[in-house]
């Protein structure tokens, strides 16, 4: 089950490009755990902290428009090289905005590295899996899971520790940088896009075909919830089950893990069992999880039913992603860059949804409408082999 591993981490290629994964999901999660305190800092509500989130799908959806761009005209590996620097340094514009409008402003242009990164780097794992006839997509999405975790962890043990916001993101801005420049020479081995001659001119960027419309829905559901879970949990923890301090991180922690460890077991899981089937099975048990967490709002139980969450969602983004960079009719990257337009409104406009409902109602019941999409992706689940097998 486990031997996949072996051949990700000794593949050259693989393994660079889970570096990029891994280093993107470590700022993401360092992000995470920072929400509580701008939260905190401007004394907002949920509905104005939710408004001032919503800078990030802002930036990401003028952007991906762009993707295509960036891939033809530097290559996928160049391109994720250039997007994952200058993110370490978009990352330090929020916090060092004087008032919220520039926050705002900082927050766009993260939105916009943070895509352009996506993008190129989902794009260098196609190439290895197209070219190598290798999976890799769910361990690369596990290694982002990974430090996505290990950066919510830190960046809520630093912030205890007595560290300002500011110093915590300018440190992992010199770890993106230094990386980038290690990252170089193992990259230079994915292998390039593959130019393939058809009859049919390929759309680029554009309006979706009925293959890639059933992705999207699937994908809207699965990325509203893991943006969720990402902006939200730590207020959840701190708020409704008023954990210690030490804790308030480890919500999003724990699902986070369980996210990682479904996904490094998910290139072999993919290997047996048809991609529809295990959407299925997650959207069910994310659903499950967040109902524990909803209704039984204790430290332990609230963690666990975190955790049921991100072992449900653990494999959505790597099947999804997968099958839209091998949508046929579509240049290289295209079919990526159109889904993920709509993946990135799921995941960054998510937590502004969450934040509205709860100033509406409670956080409680805006955390049951993910548990409502993940029984819709589940339902929507039921169609993609037929679709895209």
């Amino acid at each position: 089950m486990a031997a996949h591993l072996f051949t990700f981490f000794s593949h050259r290629a693989s393994r660079a490009i889970g570096s990029v994964f891994i280093g993107q999901g470590l700022t993401f999660g360092f992000w995470a755990s920072m929400i509580p305190s701008i939260k905190e800092k401007y004394a907002l509500d949920e509905a104005q902290l939710g408004l001032l989130l919503l800078g990030l799908p802002i930036g990401a959806l003028s952007m991906n428009p762009f993707s295509t761009v960036i891939i033809k005209k530097l290559g996928p590996v160049k391109g994720a090289l250039w997007a994952r620097t200058i993110c370490g340094f978009a990352f330090i514009l929020p916090f060092l905005a004087p008032n919220i409008p520039l926050m705002f402003m900082g927050m766009i242009l993260m939105g916009m590295t943070f895509s352009a990164t996506n993008v190129t780097m989902n794009t260098c794992a196609s190439q290895v899996e197209t070219h190598e006839s290798m999976r890799i997509m769910s361990t690369c999405h596990g290694l982002w899971s990974t430090g996505a975790m290990s950066g919510s962890a830190l960046g809520s043990l630093a912030l205890s520790l007595g560290f300002l916001p500011l110093q915590i993101v300018g440190t992992m801005a010199l770890v993106l940088l230094v990386s980038s420049l290690l990252l170089r020479q193992g990259l230079q081995h994915v292998p390039p896009l593959l130019q393939v001659q058809n009859e049919a001119p390929k759309r680029g960027f554009g309006m979706p075909t009925p293959a890639l419309w059933l992705l999207i829905s699937i994908s809207l559901c699965t990325n509203f919830t893991e943006g969720a879970m990402a902006d939200w949990t730590a207020v959840y923890m701190r708020e409704i089950v008023q954990a210690p301090a030490f804790l308030q991180g480890w919500g999003f922690a724990a699902y986070a893990f369980c996210m990682a460890s479904g996904r490094f077991f998910g290139d072999a899981l993919l290997t047996k069992y048809p991609e529809g089937r295990i959407l299925r099975i997650g959207g069910l048990v994310a659903a499950i999880g967040l109902a524990i967490a909803i209704l039984l709002p204790f430290t332990i139980t609230t963690m666990l039913g975190f955790a049921l969450a991100g072992a449900g969602v653990s494999l959505g983004a790597p099947i999804l992603y997968s099958a839209a960079s091998r949508t046929p009719g579509m240049v290289p990257g295209a079919g990526l860059a159109t889904m993920n337009t709509f993946a990135m409104l799921g995941f960054l406009c998510g937590p502004t949804v969450i934040g509205l409902t709860a100033k509406a109602f409670s956080l409680p019941a805006a955390l049951g409408l993910v548990a409502i999409a993940g029984m819709f992706w589940s339902w929507r689940a039921g169609k993609l082999q037929a679709e895209v097998a």
